[in-house]
């Protein structure tokens, strides 16, 4: 069984599995199926807005597509998150990534 499949089977025992679905999406993501990922990761942010490592790669995966504002406005809500919960290494990582894609300082 490839790890899509074996994934897949996870979240069907448990659909609101955060870890499963952020998987899934890095999975997709791997093998270039953007739209998979995307859809992936853009679900967790609706379901499961805290967990806050969805926020950087679907940036990443907005700014890759071109989209770039909308890289911008997951960073900053991911900037939001990783405040409220005191995550210092995901707010430094998330604050690099805005400033890369405003293209301030770099």
């Amino acid at each position: 069984m490839d790890r899509i499949a074996q994934l897949e089977s996870f979240l069907e025992e448990d659909p609101d599995d955060a870890f499963t679905q952020f998987a899934l999406a890095r999975e997709h993501l791997k093998q270039d199926d953007l739209d998979t990922a995307q859809a992936y990761f853009e679900q967790l942010v609706a379901q499961q807005p805290d967990y806050l490592g969805t926020y950087y790669h679907l940036g990443k995966l907005y700014e890759r597509r071109g989209a770039v504002e909308q890289a911008i406005e997951t960073y900053e809500q991911g900037i939001d998150i990783a405040r409220k919960q005191r995550d210092r290494k995901n707010l430094s990582e998330l604050q690099d990534a805005l400033m890369q894609a405003k293209g301030v300082g770099f």
